[in-house]
């Protein structure tokens, strides 16, 4: 895994794979939605800290000589990205989650990543990353994808559902954007404290009632802990170091589309054609972008 910090598209990709797989295991699992956000980041956090050797740091310090001494202090700047980035993580996988109980899974998902407009109308502010042409018309493939391909799921859904949708997309913009402003740091270090605040913000509602199955749901919540986020905690904090924050997003689309892969697999159950010709647009729109930026490079 430390090699691929070299690749950092192929991270991303890898990364977004990964994340995919979170519709099934999640069902797999006979617990309260909620909760099993919260154990799953519980998971997560003593998997990165294990992995990575390094415990929750709670602040960004800075070297510097004072005298004969050299000393270390609080950078506020770096902290204040440090914390943004965790709670805004957070928020994201809890609003997310409350969103599709309350409104449909397709108005749900599609609502999150409006998330790249937002990263369209930040990127330049809070990061000095111009968007290019090329960038805009990606964005528009990929929400017109987007459309085409949730189209079937999609209906007016419930109000305030629809809201923490578009906030959970709000939400992950800004994390994406403040990760990126860790780029010369450690991102990594603002998963771990997503995750810890993400457990103790779902606690209360780990006793709402027994997990059934536990010979299933319990191997399932491992895996959600380690490979769906875990995992991919590590492969997004190497490869936002590197890639633009829009960049980062735009790879990210290939989760919603593999999705129902994972389902024609797992459960045999066949997608529509307008599925089929959304994903298409979907990948088609990333990969028209990444040839083109690769063409202006050389």
């Amino acid at each position: 895994m430390l090699k691929i910090g070299r690749h950092p598209s192929a991270a991303l990709v890898i990364c977004a794979l990964m994340w995919s797989t979170g519709g099934f295991l999640i069902k797999s699992v006979e617990w309260n939605s909620v909760a099993i956000t919260g154990a799953r980041s519980l998971i997560a956090f003593i998997f990165m800290c294990a992995f990575l050797h390094r415990k929750p740091a709670f602040a960004v310090y800075k070297s510097g000589i004072y005298g004969a001494e050299s000393l270390k202090r609080p950078d506020g700047k770096l902290t204040l990205n440090l914390w943004t980035a965790a709670v805004c993580y957070s928020a994201t996988m809890l609003l997310f989650v409350t969103a599709t109980k309350m409104t449909t899974a397709a108005n749900a998902v599609l609502l999150q990543y409006t998330s790249l407009i937002w990263v369209v109308i930040l990127s330049p502010v809070l990061l000095g990353e111009k968007n290019s042409l090329s960038d805009y018309l990606s964005v528009l493939g990929v929400l017109a994808g987007m459309v085409l391909f949730f189209y079937d799921g999609l209906n007016g859904g419930n109000f305030i559902g629809n809201i923490l949708a578009v906030a959970s997309g709000a939400a992950m913009a800004f994390m994406s954007v403040f990760m990126r402003r860790q780029k010369n740091v450690a991102p990594e270090d603002s998963f771990i404290l997503s995750h810890i605040l993400t457990f103790l913000i779902s606690l209360p509602l780990f006793f709402t009632g027994p997990i059934k199955n536990i010979s299933v749901s319990l191997p399932c919540l491992f895996v959600l802990g380690v490979v769906q986020i875990g995992i991919p905690s590590i492969l997004f904090s190497t490869g936002i170091k590197k890639k633009s924050a829009l960049s980062a997003m735009l790879i990210s689309m290939i989760e919603p589309v593999m999705n129902p892969i994972w389902v024609i697999i797992f459960v045999g159950e066949i997608p529509s054609l307008k599925t089929v010709a959304g994903g298409i647009i979907i990948l088609s729109s990333v990969i028209l972008r990444s040839y083109v930026r690769q063409k202006r490079m050389l």
